[in-house]
């Protein structure tokens, strides 16, 4: 179930929800830090240079050429003293000589690679370094003697500037934890909008999902409120026009369907009485047969056949008629299951013909219809007795719940494309036993009479050849009404 939910449409949105905003918020995050990054320490930058670049104009002409040492240092400290905060270093070069506003500073952060830049360029040469930790803006240029452009001359004077960048450093900081709360917050918002976006979709969807159970369980009426005109209420207007010509067609499939019901079952009825009568002319006909010349014998042996057979099928069809209309009726009684199958097989001539294996008198007894289980296994034994080849076996077991009656012949077995259709009405399959002489539907009511009682009925081949039927009837021992209908 856990699986089912994480890979449910609620969660898929969500998390592409919280993809879409993860990825412009970081996007946007990145793109902004860059250029709020780059803001302040250009403006940082610049303001330095131009600080510099002032104060040097200014106490330029006050230092001596060629200077000294000493007059080295005072500049470097002069200059220094400038910059309110205390955090400016200065270093001064000449040639060889050098002065620093701090004795002893070695000046890490002033590379050879930056030295030799300011030596071959007039222009201010700057650069950030990262020394211990802590990220520095280090700026050289030249002293220039004269005008500008290209009167201006070089005096070999060359100054060093080395300042921290804590306070820019700090607003970078903040840009990130003001970067990473805004992520945060984009994703919670995210996540809100997809809770809300699933659900404007999954109502619809759930509502679609329990109306098409309510069609699958046959209730063709159903229909959708169609809300709105996005693809959701489209969707609910394609299912309620699907639903009605459902409606529509299984409406009339079942009028047809009890059209033909009533068809037969009119059929059935009429025919039985001339189907009665004829039985008469036939018995009285069959009587006088041993009188009448040979071929007219012949002719009324087969006439008086056909008209059984005729006569079967009409009952047939008459039973089939209430099982459909629903009116096939359960008289329930208890009695003894062996001595049911015995009386069944004694009626019909089939005592010496069938083998049996049944139990003690009053080991197996159920609350069954008496007609209707003597029905059941005529049909099965005649089947077999007609299709299949002797022995034929009747065996009888059962328990505290259940009752189980196998009929088995020892003829070829049914074929595996037959045995899914063995309780179809009117199927029979010439290719797998000799052609039957019956209506095609004893099998069908047999199946009927145990769906009835409540049970099951299933056909297979014998692993020692022949084919088998299993017949499992419940017991009933509880006191019930008397009738029950199907």
């Amino acid at each position: 179930m856990r699986t089912r939910r994480l890979r449910g449409l609620r969660a898929r949105l969500v998390v592409a929800f919280g993809l879409v905003a993860a990825v412009a918020t970081v996007t946007t995050g990145a793109l902004t830090f860059r250029e709020a990054r780059t803001g302040v320490l250009q403006q940082s930058q610049d303001a330095t240079i131009r600080q510099l670049r002032a104060q040097l104009n200014q106490h330029s002409s006050e230092l001596a050429l060629p200077p000294e040492e000493s007059a080295l240092r005072k500049f470097a400290r002069d200059t220094a003293a400038t910059e309110s905060q205390g955090s400016w270093r200065v270093l001064v070069t000449y040639g060889d000589l050098s002065g620093s506003s701090t004795a002893g500073d070695p000046f890490t952060e002033v590379t050879p690679a930056l030295r030799e830049a300011v030596a071959s360029s007039r222009a201010t040469v700057f650069q950030r370094v990262r020394h211990d930790g802590r990220t520095s803006l280090v700026v050289g240029m030249s002293i220039l003697f004269g005008g500008q452009g290209v009167d201006e001359t070089a005096t070999g004077v060359r100054v060093f500037l080395v300042v921290p960048q804590t306070t820019e450093q700090a607003y970078v900081d903040a840009l990130v934890t003001a970067a990473e709360r805004a992520m945060v917050a984009a994703l919670a918002l995210a996540v809100v909008l997809a809770l809300l976006a699933a659900r404007g979709v999954l109502v619809p969807v759930r509502k679609l999902r329990h109306a098409t159970r309510r069609i699958a369980e046959g209730r063709l009426d159903t229909r959708l409120a169609v809300n709105g005109s996005d693809e959701l209420a489209e969707l609910s207007h394609t299912f309620n026009e699907t639903a009605a010509a459902l409606e529509t067609s299984v409406a009339e499939l079942r009028e047809m369907e009890a059209r033909a019901r009533r068809f037969a079952a009119d059929v059935s009825h009429e025919l039985r009485t001339p189907l009665a009568a004829m039985s008469a002319v036939t018995d009285v006909l069959d009587e006088d047969a041993a009188r009448l010349d040979p071929d007219t014998a012949t002719a009324v042996r087969l006439i008086s056949e056909e008209t059984v057979k005729l006569a079967r099928l009409v009952d047939d069809l008459m039973e089939i008629s209430r099982f459909d209309a629903g009116a096939a009726v359960l008289h329930l009684d208890e009695i003894d299951l062996a001595e049911s199958v015995r009386r069944t097989l004694a009626a019909r001539g089939w005592t010496d013909t069938v083998e049996t294996e049944l139990p003690p008198p009053h080991a197996v007894r159920a609350r069954v219809d008496p007609r209707r289980v003597d029905v059941v296994v005529a049909n099965l034994v005649g089947n077999a007795l007609k299709h299949g080849a002797r022995p034929v076996r009747v065996r009888l077991s059962g328990d505290d719940t259940v009752a189980v009656i196998e009929v088995r012949d020892s003829g070829p077995g049914i074929p595996h494309d037959v045995l899914p259709h063995v309780f179809e009405r009117f199927y029979k399959s010439d290719r797998a036993r000799i052609r039957s002489e019956g209506s095609g539907l004893g099998l069908s009511i047999t199946a009927e009479n145990v769906r009835l009682h409540g049970g099951t009925v299933r056909a297979a081949d014998h692993p020692a050849g022949g084919a088998v039927f299993t017949v499992e009837l419940p017991l009933w021992r509880e006191e019930s009404t008397e009738e029950y209908r199907s």
